[in-house]
């Protein structure tokens, strides 16, 4: 899995603590997912972070393929 987490923030100008603040998670917890470094990931996390960034799953994950 790959995240997109820094494209989407630097399209919408946001920092990565900005969306912790707005989601409720901490700033670690979101830099481990943005690094590709999450084993897993809460539906619930997923989607307040689509509710902040105004975007769907899809945009945030996709699977790399090799």
């Amino acid at each position: 899995m790959v995240c997109h987490l820094d494209r989407l923030l630097e399209e919408r100008g946001m920092t990565l603590t900005e969306l912790a603040d707005r989601v409720g998670v901490s700033v670690v917890n979101l830099s481990i997912l943005k690094n590709d470094r999450a084993r897993a990931v809460r539906f619930s996390t997923l989607t307040a972070i689509c509710d902040v960034l105004g975007c769907q799953p899809g945009d945030v994950l996709s699977v790399a393929r090799s």
